[in-house]
């Protein structure tokens, strides 16, 4: 029996270990782990180093995965996809659990699918491609900063010295483009945008290099950012050929050329010759004691890892020696919760009969998806800083050192990180500020290209760097622009306003103006803009108005002057009339103001009926008193006393009342009979284009489309006139003699043709509103920086000063100052509060004046209205006739009955008791 069930044990122990699933105790002795990497890059040759040295440290540290030893298994993928591909099979069909890598972003692409098909973690030190992502390859795990954050740094930088245009220089690959599209995003953010993209082959030529940067040179950004690998240092060497490394150039290097020169360092000093005054982003890490014992003792993991060749750490490095650590860590972690490194075949994975690819021979980690949750899940320090993700699978606490290499080394100028953007403040001192604290974006200062420290201004004028700017040959309003054909020169109010504008650039501006225009007619000004968007002038200067259609051809400036279009039109003078006296008061005013007077007039007869004898009469006298006593205190001239309390409070109020009513009646009448009234049969653009009168417009303006395509007028019905004598001329004579009935212009000519003809005038308010600006190409920096002089110009009263100097004459009729065509009169709305408040105060008093009858009616009610009791009836006191009867009785005689009727009831009292 004994024998019968070891039998059995014996061949189930023997089906299990040589079956289709081969277990491994939970703690094994031995852990497979891989790295994938190219050993001769800058990068790989770091992490050789700094991954065999944390495999050493981890296997000689009893604390961590309890004796078990980690085995490491290196393979080169020499930059290549396909060996990329190859290597991580091999490594997985050696039962791998894990593998640190790879380097490159395009062959993370590669192998990720096969990582999350046999569900082993990628666990990558090198791979910053931001489109690589958790959700589309969940088993790839980034240990590094994602260039999605160093795009963002690039961003702000540019954005820190008011950069708008960016040229890129990047390698044609997975990490070239996608890290490039990061950057257009969010140059995007700030306002600015990638002007010209030079691409480059992953493996690139001399050739190649120079043809990209000739393209490069001809172009107006002189911002260049260089997104390569490898053969970055080469980019130099032939921009410095071309003269590219000097006054003017910005050049911004991504983390590539620090992991070259932290490597290599020192350099030749031909290479440093050529990236003097270049700035360089470094992925940050924070100093700490475990950094500075593994910089220390790496002369030794040199020559026991690399032969002996000398070399030194850089930042891929670092990660790379903290990516091992974090899946040790992460085993530990795996272990504790029962994990098991168990391996099954899988179904799918099945070669053709006569095929040698043995793919049935790659396996599938059981528990890979818990020892994946356990590294993202990981949180500890290394000597990176602390290494934990966050809810994107990235490192938290993204942050770049940002270097500027000058002489034989480089300086620190700054630090970029999520959290603070731009500082001079480690980032890890500013993590334990409260999160709405401010952090002042600023670096210290850089020396750029060409020994300087002048900001450079980041583009380069097209052609020969002296601007050809077109400017309109004017024929009339020659005060805005006027050519004189002798001297070649122009002047004017627009000529003035750039030329001072011009001055107030931080950088010197070469140009020359060039006349558009016949000389015989004002030019088109969309023509001209349309020579502008073509590049046959580099800007146009002048009146130029800003309209939708122009901007999309060019860029304006910030108007320098408001215009729109008005109506200008003949006026009469509007003679006096036998009722102009009743002008001043609209006829609802006229109507409150009667209303009103009689109101207040029963509300004081009212009041003072009982006790005021000017109050009393027959009915006749009594409505002759109230009418003259309410219309006399217009004159203040009443004669009737009022002696109740509140009588003389709501006379009072009315009095001020009349006051306020009378100042405004006599000031609006005295205007009326003083001041010239002028008027026109045309009220504004709707009473002009709803006519069929003929329309005059100026050579070259807007109007001209705008009155067809905007308002409908007919063509037939437009004059066109070409200077302020045709506008006299054709206003004079009128429609019905050849003229015309209205002009339709900007306000700026029609301003300045008033001040000399007094005769016409605008009717109705302008109907568009825009200003003029410069043109200039699209998305010229030029047009943004005289934006901002054009704003200081108006700040520091430089524009006005140029506008009074060109644009204000003596007035010729400043003595018949043009005004309204009707006069303002004076409405109800203007004068609503003060008549709120005198009808509140006689509602109030007459109610105070009910409550105090109420109570002497009760107390004085006549003897023939009480009960036997002596009270009175309750019938009798709400008699509405008897009521009415004392309040219109004298408030003596009332007094008199009462005293009677007292008397009377008194001696009843008397006879009764005897």
């Amino acid at each position: 029996m004994k024998l019968a069930v070891f039998s059995i044990c014996t061949l189930i122990f023997s089906l299990f270990s040589n079956g289709s699933c081969q277990n491994i105790t939970s703690r094994p002795s031995t852990i497979n782990i891989g790295a994938i990497f190219t050993f001769n890059s800058s990068i790989g040759e770091a992490a050789n180093v700094a991954i065999n040295a944390a495999v050493e440290d981890i296997n000689s540290d009893p604390n961590i995965l309890n004796g078990s030893k980690l085995v490491l298994t290196t393979r080169n993928s020499n930059c290549s996809g396909f060996l990329g591909l190859f290597e991580a099979l091999q490594l997985m069909e050696a039962k791998t659990v894990a593998i640190v890598g790879p380097q490159s972003s395009a062959i993370a692409h590669i192998i990720s699918h096969v990582s999350d098909e046999l569900q082993v973690p990628l666990v990558s030190f090198g791979a910053t491609d931001p489109t690589i992502s958790p959700i589309q390859f969940p088993y790839f795990i980034r240990t590094t900063q994602s260039d999605f954050y160093q795009m963002a740094a690039v961003a702000s930088i540019v954005n820190l010295y008011q950069w708008k245009l960016v040229t890129v220089v990047y390698t044609d690959d997975e990490y070239g483009r996608n890290g490039i599209a990061a950057l257009d995003d969010k140059l995007a953010e700030k306002k600015c945008k990638i002007s010209y993209r030079a691409r480059l082959p992953p493996v690139a030529g001399q050739d190649d290099i120079l043809d990209a940067l000739v393209k490069v040179n001809l172009m107006e950004s002189r911002v260049i950012v260089v997104h390569v690998n490898s053969y970055g240092l080469e980019i130099f060497s032939v921009a410095q050929r071309l003269e590219m490394i000097g006054n003017g150039y910005v050049w911004i290097a991504t983390d590539w050329l620090m992991s070259i020169l932290d490597l290599r360092a020192p350099l030749e000093s031909e290479t440093m010759n050529s990236l003097q005054g270049v700035i360089a982003l470094r992925q940050h890490t924070a100093d700490s004691s475990s950094k500075r014992g593994l910089i220390s003792r790496w002369g030794t993991l040199t020559k026991k890892y690399k032969n002996g060749v000398a070399i030194n750490a850089n930042t891929y490095g670092l990660y790379a020696y903290d990516s091992v650590w974090t899946i040790a860590r992460a085993l530990e972690r795996f272990f504790k919760k029962g994990g098991k490194i168990a391996f099954s075949r899988e179904s799918r994975f099945k070669d053709d009969k006569d095929g040698n690819l043995h793919i049935e021979a790659m396996r599938v980690f059981d528990q890979g998806k818990l020892l994946l949750d356990e590294i993202k899940n990981i949180n500890f320090t290394g000597i990176t800083g602390q290494i934990m993700f966050n809810i994107d699978g990235e490192l938290i606490h993204p942050s770049y050192d940002i270097l500027n290499i000058v002489g034989t080394g480089w300086r620190t100028i700054g630090f970029w990180s999520n959290y603070s953007g731009l500082s001079v403040v480690p980032p890890e001192k500013l993590y334990d500020k409260p999160a709405n604290f401010t952090f002042e974006q600023k670096l210290y200062d850089v020396i750029w290209p060409g020994g300087t420290v002048e900001r450079p201004r980041g583009w380069v004028f097209p052609g020969s760097g002296e601007l050809k700017i077109g400017v309109p040959d004017r024929v009339s309003f020659l005060e805005f622009v006027s050519y004189d054909e002798v001297t070649g020169t122009f002047k004017g109010y627009c000529v003035d306003v750039f030329l001072k504008a011009i001055e107030l650039l931080p950088y010197p501006v070469p140009y020359k103006f060039v006349p558009f225009g016949d000389g015989k007619k004002n030019p088109n000004y969309t023509d001209l803009c349309n020579k502008v968007g073509s590049s046959f002038f580099d800007a146009a200067i002048g009146d130029i108005v800003i309209t939708k259609n122009r901007t999309k051809i060019v860029d304006f400036t910030q108007p320098y002057i408001d215009s729109g279009l008005v109506v200008l039109a003949p006026v009469k003078r509007q003679k006096s009339n036998a009722w102009t006296f009743l002008q001043p008061f609209t006829l609802e005013m006229w109507c409150v103001i009667g209303v009103s007077f009689i109101v207040v007039g029963i509300v004081v007869w009212i009041l003072e009926h009982r006790i005021n004898e000017d109050f009393r009469g027959p009915p006749k006298k009594q409505i002759a008193t109230i009418l003259w006593f309410s219309f006399s205190t217009l004159f203040f001239a009443h004669r009737e006393n009022t002696v109740s309390t509140l009588g003389r409070a709501i006379l009072l109020i009315w009095l001020f009342v009349v006051l306020i009513i009378q100042s405004s009646y006599t000031a609006s009448l005295t205007s009326i009979l003083t001041v010239q009234q002028l008027s026109s049969p045309i009220q504004g653009i709707e009473s002009l284009a709803a006519s069929n009168d003929p329309i005059g417009y100026q050579t070259g303006s807007f109007s001209e489309n705008y009155m067809v395509e905007e308002m409908g007028i007919s063509q037939d019905r437009l004059v066109n006139l070409t200077s302020p004598k045709q506008y006299l001329d054709a206003l004079e004579a009128g429609p019905s003699n050849g003229g015309v009935a209205a002009i339709v212009d900007e306000m700026a000519y029609v301003e300045l043709f008033l001040h000399s003809h007094c005769q016409f005038q605008v009717v109705g308010s302008d109907f568009t509103r825009t200003g003029w600006g410069f043109a200039f190409p699209k998305d010229s920096p030029l047009a943004i920086d005289m934006s901002t002089a054009i704003l200081t110009l108006s700040e520091n009263g430089d524009l006005q000063k140029i506008h009074d100097k060109w644009l204000i004459r003596s007035a010729a009729c400043s003595s018949e100052a043009q005004t309204d065509i009707e006069a303002d009169r004076l409405h109800f709305d203007s004068f609503k509060g003060l008549f709120l408040l005198c009808g509140i105060a006689c509602v109030i008093a007459l109610l105070v004046y009910l409550c105090i009858m109420l109570r002497e009616y009760i107390r004085y009610t006549p003897p023939d209205e009480q009960d036997p009791s002596g009270q009175a009836s309750a019938r009798s006191g709400c008699s509405l006739k008897s009521f009415l009867s004392f309040v219109d009785d004298r408030k003596q005689e009332t007094k008199r009955k009462s005293m009677k009727q007292q008397k009377e009831l008194n001696n009843d009292t008397v006879g009764s008791e005897s």
